[in-house]
């Protein structure tokens, strides 16, 4: 298929695609620069090998996979024009990526309550990563999370429908892509010592 041919919106669909799959590309290769770090400094004496996980941790997992599929199932619901069930589906997805930040956030409170902050004496550099790594990954459920406000306020203003997706398609890709990372992330913090 040639990329230069069809009507302008076609590219401009084209092109907006093309952004989006090169930031995820660019967030893989940040991801998989941390977890490499994560590995190399395992091998430190003081390295944490017994931590364990927090258990808000394996809730905010649950959360996340949920939260893909309502988002799925939103999209799915778009395209049959069925209006009342995308906008059920946005807003549980919505409930659920706010969910997944608090327990995140419950989950570092754990970690502290463990004895461990990011900083200074009672810090560790296992915890570090795993403080740097989480973050980082919460940062950008939070831009899912205002992508998805936009797409409930377009939504409302009725500029979706099942010959009309793009902004819903793209919130999507998102938003399965950091739920797909954070499953990795999660197993890979979870049995990775």
């Amino acid at each position: 298929m040639d990329l230069t041919q069809g009507t302008l919106e076609e590219k401009n669909k084209r092109a907006k695609k093309m952004m989006l799959w090169f930031g995820i590309i660019s967030l893989v290769m940040s991801f998989g620069g941390l977890t490499s770090a994560f590995i190399v400094s395992s091998s430190r004496e003081d390295w944490l090998k017994d931590f364990v996980l927090p258990q808000a941790f394996i809730i905010s997992l649950i959360l996340i996979i949920v939260s893909s599929v309502t988002f799925f199932l939103a999209k799915r619901s778009l395209k049959s024009d069925n209006r009342r069930a995308t906008t059920a589906f946005l807003l549980v997805t919505l409930i659920l990526g706010v969910g997944f930040v608090v327990s995140q956030f419950m989950g570092f409170n754990q970690i502290i309550e463990a004895g461990y902050n990011f900083t200074g004496p009672t810090s560790n550099i296992t915890m570090s990563y795993i403080y740097v790594i989480a973050f980082a990954h919460i940062m950008h459920v939070i831009a899912g999370l205002i992508c998805l406000l936009v797409v409930i306020y377009n939504h409302f203003k009725q500029r979706y429908n099942s010959q009309n997706m793009l902004g819903l398609e793209l919130a999507a890709t998102f938003w399965h892509f950091v739920d797909i990372l954070w499953v990795y992330l999660f197993f890979f913090l979870y049995f990775y010592r």
